[in-house]
């Protein structure tokens, strides 16, 4: 019995193929007769049944299909606590349509993952899922979390507890990269929880020496274009990135990293920071005393000023503060009473400081212009400007954008032309010296200290600051030089 069970397959293998080798040679004759008739139609022919043969021999799967690779799904970590955590993974087929959730059996019962596309709307979702827009509508009215549950962007994942008698019983979603957010359905109706997610915060240091650019030594030192933008935001009202940088500037920072599920999810906030410029040492400490977090200098005085070194994004400086300088349009030697940047029409301008605007006007020679009076004895000017986003009496806030840079009046090129008035007098806005801001409260202080002295420590290990006898000259002597 044992030798006749092992040989009837490869009996029945043996009396298939006698009978496609007999329709292979009736295939053969009359593909020759065809051959001969119409050569160039029968050749393709040919060539069909061909394929067909050789498809006919590849495997099947269980359900007749060609057979599928499998890969492991690895579970998410975080479940619902109610529910048994499996730590089996189960193979998600590679030919799986684009619309399909993924059953994932967690414990005794299955939910279902579901990731956003580009342009699928949570409506499609539920109704893929067999979910009524009722319930849709009655989630996100639950309560005001689940109100933006309605906002989704492409990459989300939600989850749903969907059982086949009870219909819907639970969903997941991210509430932030903190929590996740559960919607359940119970006796008295939808409830809704928080659970915390593993997420983990790494302190980690960087350092370098710039060569040819920032951009270039940040990448060498492993920052992201992000965490350059922010060591730049720092420092930016004692630097002027765009110009000050040289050859040999030497930068450091603690920073922290965010980790969830073993993988980093993004950079974190600078703790500290050291920037050395044409030696001259500048040191940044993150702190809050109260109002939220800011950054300080070791002294305690905030390292925002009371005004922006420069007041938009620019191209370059295509004339600096001059009080003999050619007029380019008029080709008479008047004064050049603040600083011209270059940059492309629309580029938005930003209020200095915080102020009340007193002129938000138009005339030939200014084009559009704002004035903005910040205290008894600041005033700012804004000439040549594409647009006006603000009029005479607003208040604006330092960093609020009040106009778009263009050509307007009397102007070769777009840009802005910047001035900077100190009790009356013109002053070059690039080089005046700022007012600082309030220092930090003296109760605060000895917090301070304690804090800045533990980063001062590390961050002296990783870029010692430059001891001069007296502070460089940020001015250019030319214009070639800057």
């Amino acid at each position: 019995m044992a030798t006749f069970g092992r040989s009837r397959p490869a009996r029945r293998f043996s009396d298939a193929g006698s009978h496609l080798l007999d329709a292979g040679r009736i295939a053969a004759r009359h593909c020759a007769r065809a051959l001969r008739a119409r050569p160039h139609v029968s050749l393709a022919a040919s060539g069909l049944i061909a394929l067909g043969i050789v498809i006919s021999m590849i495997p099947s799967g269980p359900e007749g299909s060609p057979a599928a690779r499998v890969k492991p799904l690895e579970l998410p970590q975080a479940d619902p606590p109610a529910l048994a955590r499996s730590d089996a993974s189960i193979d998600e087929s590679q030919d799986a349509p684009p619309d399909a959730a993924i059953h994932v059996p967690t414990g005794i019962e299955h939910w279902q993952i579901v990731e956003i596309r580009p342009g699928q709307t949570l409506e499609r979702v539920f109704r893929d899922l067999g979910l009524s827009a009722g319930l849709l509508h009655e989630i996100v009215n639950a309560t005001e979390a689940t109100r933006d549950l309605a906002r989704i962007r492409p990459g989300d994942v939600f989850a749903f507890d969907i059982d086949p008698g009870e219909g819907f019983r639970a969903l997941r979603a991210e509430l932030d990269e903190d929590a996740w957010l559960f919607v359940e359905r119970g006796e008295d109706g939808l409830s809704t929880r928080t659970e915390p997610r593993s997420v983990e915060r790494r302190i980690v240091e960087a350092s370098g020496t710039i060569n040819t650019s920032l951009y270039h030594a940040a990448t060498q030192a492993g920052l992201s274009d992000a965490m350059v933008m922010r060591l730049a935001g720092i420092f930016g009202w004692d630097i002027d990135f765009a110009l000050d940088i040289r050859a040999g500037d030497r930068f450091a920072l603690i920073y922290e990293e965010v980790w969830r599920d073993g993988e980093l999810l993004r950079d974190g906030d600078i703790l500290a920071a050291r920037f050395v410029n044409q030696g001259d040492s500048f040191e940044a400490i993150r702190y809050d005393a109260g109002n939220g977090p800011d950054y300080f200098a070791p002294d305690g005085r905030p390292m925002r000023k009371a005004f922006l070194r420069t007041p938009l994004n620019f191209t370059r400086v295509s004339s600096n503060f001059n009080p003999r300088r050619l007029h380019p349009v008029t080709r008479r030697v008047r004064p050049h009473n603040g600083t011209d940047y270059a940059a492309p029409t629309g580029t938005p301008v930003w209020a200095a400081g915080d102020g009340k605007v007193i002129e938000s006007a138009y005339n030939n020679v200014n084009g559009h212009y704002v004035f903005i009076q910040h205290g008894n004895n600041f005033v700012t000017r804004y000439l040549h400007l594409s647009r006006r986003e603000v009029s005479r009496g607003d208040r604006v806030r330092q960093g609020q954008t009040i106009g778009r840079v263009g050509a307007t009046g009397l102007a070769t090129g777009a840009h802005l032309h910047y001035e900077f008035l100190v009790n009356g007098a013109h002053r070059n806005p690039r080089t005046v010296e700022l007012p600082p801001a309030d220092p930090l409260p003296a109760d605060h202080m000895e917090d301070f200290g304690r804090l800045g002295n533990g980063l001062l420590a590390r961050l002296d290990n990783l870029a010692p600051p430059h001891t001069l006898l007296a502070r460089s000259e940020r001015g250019c002597e030319s214009q070639s030089s800057c």
